[in-house]
C-alpha cells in the first residue's frame, strides 16, 4: 500500500518540468563534447605548428588572402571610425569647455580599443567566413578525405598556414585602422571643426602612451589566433549539403565575434592591473 503513493506521485509529475531538465541537460553535454572537440583541434594545430611547418607554396597564398586583401575594408573601416569618434564626442566635450582634449580621447580609444577590435571584426567577417566556407566545401566535396588518404595531414597543410597569418598579419592590420582612424580624427577634429592642432596634438601625445599601443597589439594577437582556430574548426566539422556550409561560414563568424568581446573584456581587465600595479602613478590620469 506504500508504494502506490509514490507510484502516483511520479505518474503525476509536470511533463513540462521533464522535459525542461532533459532540453537543458542535453546542452550541458553536447557543449562539454563540443569544447572538448575544440580543444583537441587546437591541440593537434599546435603540435603540428611547432614540430614541422607547412611549405612555403602553403603559406604566402594565405599571407595575401589575410593580410594584402584585407587592408582597404581595414583602412575604409579605421578611417570612418575616427571621424564618428569626433562627431559624437564634439559636442559633449564642448558642453564642458574640453573641446581641444578630442584629440586624446579619440586616439586613446581608437589604440586601446576601437582599433584591435574593428580589425578582428572585419577579419573574421572577410577572412573568418571564407575560411570556414572554403574548409567546409572541401569537407563536404571529400577533398580533407583525400587529403588523408594520400599521406598528406590536412591539418598540416590546411590549417596552419591559415592560423600563421591570421596570427602574424593581425597586428599590421590592427595598426593600419589605428593610423587612418587617427587621421580621419584629425581630419574631421582639425579640418572641419576647427579645433587648435597644436592643442589636439600635444592633448594626444598626453595622454596616449606606448603601453596603450602595446596593449592594442598584443590584444590583436589572440583576436587572430581565436579567429583562425574557431573559423577552420567550424569548417573541418562542416555537415553536409549547401545548408551545411552556410551554417559553418555563420557560424565561424558569430563564434569569433563573441570570443573577440570575452578576450577584450579579461585581457583588458588583466593588462590594466599589471598595469597599475607596476606603476601605480598611471592611475592619476583617469
Amino acid at each position: 500500500m506504500s508504494s502506490t503513493p509514490q507510484h502516483i506521485e511520479y505518474e503525476t509529475q509536470p511533463p513540462f518540468l521533464v522535459g525542461w531538465v532533459s532540453s537543458w541537460g542535453r546542452v550541458v553535454i553536447d557543449t562539454v563534447i563540443a569544447l572538448g572537440d575544440f580543444s583537441l583541434f587546437c591541440f593537434r594545430m599546435l603540435v603540428w605548428m611547432f614540430t614541422r611547418l607547412p611549405q612555403r607554396e602553403t603559406i604566402w597564398p594565405n599571407f595575401h588572402q589575410v593580410g594584402v586583401l584585407s587592408l582597404p575594408v581595414v583602412a575604409l573601416t579605421g578611417t570612418f571610425i575616427g571621424m564618428v569618434l569626433a562627431v559624437q564626442s564634439y559636442f559633449q566635450f564642448r558642453q564642458i569647455g574640453l573641446e581641444t582634449r578630442l584629440g586624446g580621447v579619440i586616439n586613446m580609444s581608437l589604440v586601446r580599443e576601437l582599433g584591435p577590435v574593428l580589425a578582428a571584426t572585419m577579419l573574421a567577417g572577410r577572412v573568418g567566413s571564407s575560411m570556414a566556407a572554403e574548409l567546409g566545401t572541401m569537407r563536404v566535396t571529400e577533398q580533407i578525405d583525400a587529403l588523408s588518404a594520400m599521406g598528406a595531414n590536412p591539418i598540416r597543410y590546411l590549417v596552419v598556414p591559415r592560423f600563421l597569418a591570421c596570427l602574424f598579419l593581425i597586428p599590421a592590420l590592427t595598426v593600419m585602422a589605428d593610423f587612418m582612424g587617427v587621421a580621419g580624427g584629425h581630419f574631421y577634429s582639425v579640418d572641419i571643426i576647427g579645433i587648435d592642432v597644436h592643442h589636439y596634438w600635444h592633448n594626444s601625445a598626453k595622454f596616449v602612451s606606448n603601453f596603450d599601443l602595446f596593449v592594442g597589439l598584443f590584444k590583436s594577437v589572440f583576436f587572430g589566433a581565436a579567429i583562425a582556430m574557431i573559423s577552420c574548426y567550424q569548417g573541418f566539422n562542416c555537415t553536409a549539403g549547401a545548408e551545411g556550409v552556410g551554417r559553418a561560414s555563420t557560424a565561424a563568424f558569430v563564434y569569433s565575434f563573441v570570443a573577440i568581446l570575452a578576450l577584450d573584456l579579461m585581457l583588458g581587465i588583466a593588462l590594466d592591473s599589471i598595469y597599475f600595479t607596476y606603476y601605480p602613478e598611471g592611475a592619476s590620469l583617469l
